[in-house]
């Protein structure tokens, strides 16, 4: 079986620090073109945010399917990320702070690190600190304490709330040395208990936005080590799976769970169908020692790992773009 996956250029988009010159873009492009003029050049974190529901306009009238739009959004929402934590930085050495005393790395989390946002997510991220001396603790810990927080505000303000859930970096507990997230991994994966599964489950998609990418990367590592032993917390993944709600009744069909349903036929499509789908796969994709976090390339990934066939797979994520099998 041969699998081919090829990168869009559509996700070089909002790659750089800057927006594209419309005036580069081709006729074709035209809606896009026009989108990109009225945001204009320079736009502040805010009125940025706030064009994303000019760019899906012009996204939807090229006819770019919802799932790539969900990705533009992803990358976009990235690119105010590294703005926001940039003016951050910029701020606080404006302010004597000087420079990051050590290696960093902010990540993204959930559905943003999986490139499957939709408008108006709120915030999920953390932040990995190289390792330091105990002895600096509170002058390292505090220069990242303070980034954290002004980043993070910067992106309220722009209209990406905080995280009600308090799942961001200006928190200790999202917020540590490479070793201290190895050690808490380690102690998260090590059993079956349900809120150390709950916590895992947020901090396993995770997706580096600013920084030193080999932080991310060594975590990354650590993950796929720990994960062939942790059979007891898999098993309670897979509990956790089955109690979430599915969008069908005894009989296999269409039907909502009434849970503040603004009508009786009413389903929760995230709730009901997303979540189930990302949840069960991000599931065979750690038991089988998958890296990719994007759900669209865990599935061929799991299909090479023979956890999926090539049908199941494309019926999973229709329509298959860039993706090919043959036997």
């Amino acid at each position: 079986m041969r699998l081919l996956h090829r990168a869009s250029p559509w996700r070089e988009l909002f790659a750089a620090d800057t927006l594209p010159d419309p005036e580069t873009l081709p006729p074709l492009l035209a809606p896009l073109r026009d989108a990109l003029v009225e945001l204009g050049s320079a736009p502040d974190l805010a009125v940025a945010h706030a064009w994303q529901a000019r760019l899906v306009e012009a996204l939807q009238r090229l006819d770019i399917p919802a799932w790539r739009i969900s990705q533009l959004i992803s990358d976009h929402n990235e690119l105010l990320y590294r703005r926001a934590i940039q003016l951050s930085l910029n701020e606080m050495q404006g302010l004597g702070w000087g420079e990051p005393p050590v290696a960093f790395c902010v990540l993204i989390l959930g559905s943003g690190a999986r490139h499957e946002s939709l408008l108006g997510p709120d915030q999920d991220n953390a932040m990995i600190i190289a390792d330091y001396p105990d002895a600096r603790h509170t002058e390292i810990d505090g220069y990242f304490q303070s980034l954290g927080e002004r980043f993070t505000a910067r992106l309220d303000e722009a209209g990406i709330p905080l995280c009600n859930g308090h799942v961001m970096a200006r928190w200790p507990m999202w917020r540590k040395r490479l070793s201290e997230w190895r050690e808490q991994l380690t102690l998260w994966t090590s059993d079956r208990r349900i809120k150390r599964v709950q916590q895992s489950n947020i901090l396993l998609d995770f997706h580096p936005v600013y920084g030193d990418v080999g932080l991310a990367e060594s975590l990354s590592d650590h993950i796929q080590h720990l994960m062939p032993g942790s059979s007891l917390f898999l098993d309670e993944m897979t509990s956790l799976l089955k109690e979430l709600p599915v969008a069908l009744d005894r009989f296999g069909r269409l039907a909502g769970d009434g849970e503040g349903a603004p009508h009786d036929n009413a389903i929760n499509l995230k709730l009901q169908g997303v979540l189930p789908l990302v949840n069960a796969v991000r599931l065979l994709a750690l038991r089988h020692g998958v890296r990719v976090i994007d759900t669209r390339l865990r599935l061929p990934a799991l299909v090479l790992e023979e956890a999926l066939t090539a049908t199941r797979a494309r019926g999973l994520s229709p329509p298959w773009i860039g993706f090919r099998a043959s036997c």
